[in-house]
């Protein structure tokens, strides 16, 4: 049996107005995926349990067949699995978004998307002005990098995630809680080094969105996961270019494989996202595709970016993989998008999102297109969410 499944990143929406109240999933032209919903089954999936945030790191890890009540700590120990970084159990590791912050207020949760050569120059500008015994700054892509604390008592603050708030006054969303004060505090120096920095003089003059700050969030301690060969017994890799995918990659032992032009936004390579994703299906049980450009076009608010993003993926990868999964014996193809991205409100909702899957042994059961309302039309809801893996992995 062969298995795969892609992860088109946010792809789930609500009804917009310009779309005449259809969501980019009804409107977008994609003829594979709809193919999988009428000849398969579609549902919804429980992806954030209760009493968790809808981000991707809990909504993915749900979607990996890991229950996040038993199995997560947070997304920024999953981030350094990803870059090799070597941490200790008694280190707490901290999402660092190198962000915009206007008039008090979250304009810019990327930094304008901030080059990796300038991420790069400012984190390594970051460690030495500031970096100590107890903070530790390591670059990671674009605007997205970590924090390590060591040795500081009593660190267990509330964070939110930057994303959650566009536009929004941050004075509302700072960490509070055990350690808060300290985490504040090495924000506030930061500030202090970014303002003076060349690269945001430069992009200034550029016109673009300087890194005016950094912001910690996404905090938590390394943890031992279950390899997903030993509890589903077959055995997997994961393509996909952001480190959170990366690190559950990792933490489970599934072969991560490179794809050069993969970025992890809306420029992707995705026609090379697939055909690294065909040519490995002869190599291992299962392939997972991660694309994140859906999620970045719903947070811009750019309903047409986010169609053509998912045009994209079921062009050039869902349409791949269903030719060459049809020339084996016995197969199966799942969509499973981690969460929506309404691109009217910019942020995750924790809405069951859809899925759908075809293959052997599966039976139609609604003959409809891909949608979030087809699936609240179907029978099936799996929940806990977790359970979807096992469902679909099964002979």
């Amino acid at each position: 049996m062969k298995y795969a499944i892609v992860l088109p990143d946010g792809a789930a929406d609500e009804p917009v107005d310009q779309l005449d109240g259809q969501t980019p999933l009804e409107v977008a032209k994609i003829p594979n995926i709809d193919w999988i919903a009428t000849n398969g089954r579609q549902g919804r999936v429980v992806t954030v349990p209760k009493g968790f945030g809808p981000g991707s790191d809990v909504a993915t890890l749900t979607l990996f067949g890991y229950d996040p009540r038993v199995d997560y700590t947070g997304r920024a120990p999953l981030e350094a699995v990803a870059r090799g970084i070597d941490t200790r159990s008694d280190q707490t590791i901290f999402r660092c978004n190198l962000v915009t912050i206007t008039d008090g207020a979250m304009k810019d949760f990327t930094a304008g998307h901030i080059s990796q050569a300038e991420a790069d120059q400012l984190i390594t500008d970051l460690n030495q002005d500031i970096g100590d015994k107890r903070c530790q700054f390591y670059s990671g892509v674009s605007y997205r990098h970590l924090m390590i604390a060591s040795n500081v008592a009593n660190l267990d603050p509330q964070c939110t995630p930057p994303h959650d708030f566009p536009d929004e006054p941050v004075s509302g969303h700072l960490p509070h809680g055990p350690g808060a004060e300290w985490v504040k505090s090495v924000m506030e120096r930061a500030r202090a080094i970014l303002a003076r920095h060349d690269v945001n003089q430069v992009r200034g003059d550029l016109g673009e969105n300087p890194a005016t700050d950094i912001w910690l969030w996404g905090q938590g301690r390394p943890r031992t996961l279950e390899s997903f060969a030993d509890r589903f017994g077959v055995s997997g890799a994961v393509i996909g270019a952001v480190d959170l995918i990366r690190g559950i990659a990792r933490s489970v032992g599934m072969e991560l494989l490179d794809v050069p032009g993969a970025t992890g936004y809306l420029d992707t390579d995705y026609a090379a996202k697939g055909a690294a994703a065909v040519s490995a299906l002869d190599s291992f049980d299962l392939i997972v595709v991660h694309v994140e450009a859906p999620d970045e076009a719903g947070h811009l608010g750019d309903v047409g970016e986010k169609v053509s993003a998912i045009e994209r993926i079921d062009e050039h990868v869902v349409g791949p993989l269903l030719e060459k999964l049809r020339g084996y014996d016995k197969w199966k193809i799942m969509i499973a998008p981690d969460h929506p991205t309404p691109v009217c409100r910019r942020i995750h909702t924790s809405t069951p999102p859809p899925f759908c899957i075809a293959g052997h042994a599966v039976t139609t059961v609604l003959n409809r297109p891909f949608s979030e309302s087809a699936a609240v039309g179907s029978d099936l809801q799996v929940d806990p969410g977790h359970e979807l893996m096992e469902y679909f992995l099964r002979p």
